[in-house]
Formats: C-alpha cells, structure tokens, sequence
C-alpha cells in the first residue's frame, strides 16, 4: 500500500512543481525492482521518466529490432522499448520524439512522460486503457481514474481521447494527435465490468451505475426462485443491488472482506489464490444459512475464487447457491494489460456453462450476455473491446509476440 511506502516526511522532502507515479502491477517481464515505474532514462543530455499502463504487443520484435541496432536494455518491460524508441526518433524536442515513437508501437497504453520542462500524456489509438484529464488550481493533472481527482480536490475535465498526445508545461496545454492508422476507440470493457472504482467516471457515466444496470438486466435475463441477493464485496455490490432491485428480492451481506487483502487473481500461482480467498473473506453464517441465496459476482476468470466462495458459503449453510455473473463467459486471454494472458488458465476456455457449474459447485450458473453487458456499458457491442469474451482483438496480436509468453 501507498501509505506503508511513503510517509509524510518523504512526500516533504520532494521538490519541484511536477510529478508522476505508477502504482500497476506487472504484466510484461517481471515483478521485479528493475521494473519498476516510473522508469528514469536520459535523453538527449536530459533526465526523462515514463510511466505506462498497458502492454504493447509488438514489443518483443522492436526490441530484437532495437538490439540488433545496438540498444541496451536494463529492464524486461515494454516501457523500456518506448524509452529507446524516443531516443533514437531524431534530434527534435522530446514532445515530437514520443509521438515518433509512439506510432511504431501497438497495443495499449495510457502513458505519461515527465521532463524538466513539461509532462506529456498519451493513451493508444483504440483507448484501451483509461486516460483522464483534470484541473486543479492552475495546473494540470492525468490519471486513470476519475476518483484520484476527487482524491485531491481536482476538476474532471474530459477523458484523453484516444489517439491524443498532450503538453502541459509553462503556457497553455497544447493537444495533438498521434497520427496513427485511424481507428474508432474501442476502450475495454472490463474497466466497466470490475476495475474501475466505483465513484469513478467512464467517459460520462458513473461505474456503479453502470454496474448497477448490469444487475438489473441480468436479473431480467435469468431470474430464479431465492431469498435473498448477496454480492462478492466489494466490486460485485453494485450488481448485486441493481439485480435485487430488479428481481424485487432481499438484498444482504452474506460475505465479509478483510480489506488488507488485494485482488485475488492477480496472484501468480493456485494455491496462493486459495489461501488469498480464506483470508479475504469470511461468510455470515446467521444472514444465509438455511437459505437460498443468489450470489452475483462480476466475473470468474480462473475460478479459482469462485469455487472457495462457494464452499465457504455451503459450510456457512447455504441451502442453494445460484451464481449470476454480471459479464459473460471469459474465454480468451488479454494482451492489453489485463493479467490473464495464458488460455489455459481460463476456466471458462472450451467448457460449456453447465460444465462451469459443476466444477464451481454451483446450483446454477448464469451469465450476462454480451449484448446485455455492451448496453448497461452506454453503447454497442462493437464500440468496446470485449476480445476476452469474443476472441476479436481489435489489434492484432502475433503468435510469438503475445505478451503473455514470458521471456
């Protein structure tokens, strides 16, 4: 956590005017030290650091490029790639150099990039990964959420719009494109399905909101005979409330969260994501014992944290446990930044539903459709990447460039 890494007295003793931090684990190279952002280089004699959310996935062919042209690496991670490329896009300012650079990459990316003089943000041409502006007090801010500018007291502006590179450095902020291939955004829509906070904005709307709509049409498209709705704390709330609304059924609190605990399917290995489920949650065995309970959840990726949920709330004496799924069935990796780049690690990947069901040791399992997510979203299905639903990756990945083939 933040707090446990800075303390009053370091955050006093930094100078300047600017700043930037990363707080993103990785998913490109590896959760080292030597990873760790922002990444500090030189360029053109001048002290130059980056901060990048997203993969790239061409990122291991540059580098094979760049190396054979003489490039030295000190680091595993794709940022490292956009930091050569910067350096060697000419003898022009470091403003024209990035967006040089950055139109050899693909992938996503929300990107920021500190020099002495100004800071730079850009985010990729789809808008894969989230990118807001904000105001405050005469200067300017960018972050990937709405809810660290309320953090502060800073104004929302808009959001970065894809394909867009900013300046902000003395003067006004100056806004340009990327020029890259043209391309209607098509942001992820998993930020609105989980990892979005939920007082954050997605472009206009609010994400419990959106959450909350997704409850009420998955409530329509599979109802079932229960007592009561209960949802996965803490990112599940939202959902589950709309869907008990919806179903006009008892909405309660069957799962209590240890709030010290992080997100469970980030951990690299199966049996910590276990363990990481007995100490983030414990059930209320008085709310549903005896009782049939609807368990709303906004996704199952491995399963991992669905299956132990499911026993711990059958030892707590739930009589029936129905899981309804705010999303549907995620089948393929994502190699834009979301840390499930291996299919087979999928629990949903060549297994129907009722096979989900059993393995989980549900009563039911029910997902949201695609077209069901897409509109609570505020659109289309075609206006958002949902390639981990699909299979269609709005950018292309090559078979032996895909990110999730660790080096």
């Amino acid at each position: 956590m933040l707090s446990d890494v800075f303390s009053g007295y370091d955050l006093n003793r930094l100078g300047g005017e600017m700043a930037i931090g990363h707080v993103r684990y990785s998913t490109t190279g590896e959760s080292s030290l030597l990873n760790a952002q922002p990444l500090r280089v030189q360029i053109g004699g001048h002290p130059v650091a980056l901060g990048h959310n997203g993969n790239l996935v061409n990122a291991a062919a540059l580098r094979r490029k760049l190396e054979t042209e003489g490039s030295i690496f000190q680091t595993s991670s794709d940022t490292e790639v956009i930091a050569h490329l910067t350096a060697r896009a000419g003898k022009e300012g470091v403003g024209r150099r990035l967006r040089t650079a950055l139109r050899q990459v693909r992938g996503s990316y929300g990107l920021v990039l500190l020099t002495p003089g100004a800071l730079y943000a850009a985010r990729d041409p789809h808008g894969l990964r989230p990118l807001c502006l904000g105001h405050i007090r005469g200067a300017w801010m960018v972050a990937s959420e709405t809810c660290a500018l309320d953090a502060v007291g800073a104004k929302f502006e808009r959001e970065v719009k894809p394909g867009e590179l900013l300046y902000m450095g003395p003067g006004p902020m100056h806004t340009c494109s990327l020029g890259a291939e043209s391309c209607r955004g098509t942001p992820c829509i998993f930020e609105h399905i989980y990892f979005a906070r939920p007082d954050s904005k997605i472009g206009a709307r609010n994400a419990h909101q959106i959450r909350k709509k997704m409850g009420q049409i998955l409530a329509r498209e599979h109802p079932i005979a229960a007592d009561l709705v209960s949802g996965v704390p803490d990112s599940s709330l939202s959902a589950a409330s709309g869907y008990a609304e919806e179903a006009r059924l008892p909405y309660e609190m069957s799962l209590v969260r240890n709030r010290y605990v992080g997100r469970t399917f980030i951990q690299p290995e199966d049996e910590l994501r276990r363990l990481a489920v007995r100490l983030k949650f414990n059930p209320l065995k008085e709310v549903v014992q005896g009782r049939r309970l609807i368990l709303v959840d906004d996704s199952i990726v491995r399963g991992t944290t669905s299956r132990a949920l499911i026993q711990l709330l059958r030892e707590a004496g739930a009589e029936q446990i129905h899981l309804r799924i705010t999303s549907p069935p995620y089948r393929h990796p994502c190699y834009y930044g979301i840390n499930t780049s291996c299919r087979s690690q999928l629990v949903a990947a060549g297994r129907s539903v009722n096979e989900i069901e059993t393995l989980l040791g549900a009563d039911s399992l029910r997902y949201l459709s695609i077209e069901g997510t897409a509109t609570a979203a505020g659109g289309a299905v075609d206006q958002f990447c949902t390639a981990c639903f699909s299979g269609k990756y709005p950018v292309a990945v090559g078979e032996t460039e895909r990110p999730g083939h660790r080096r």
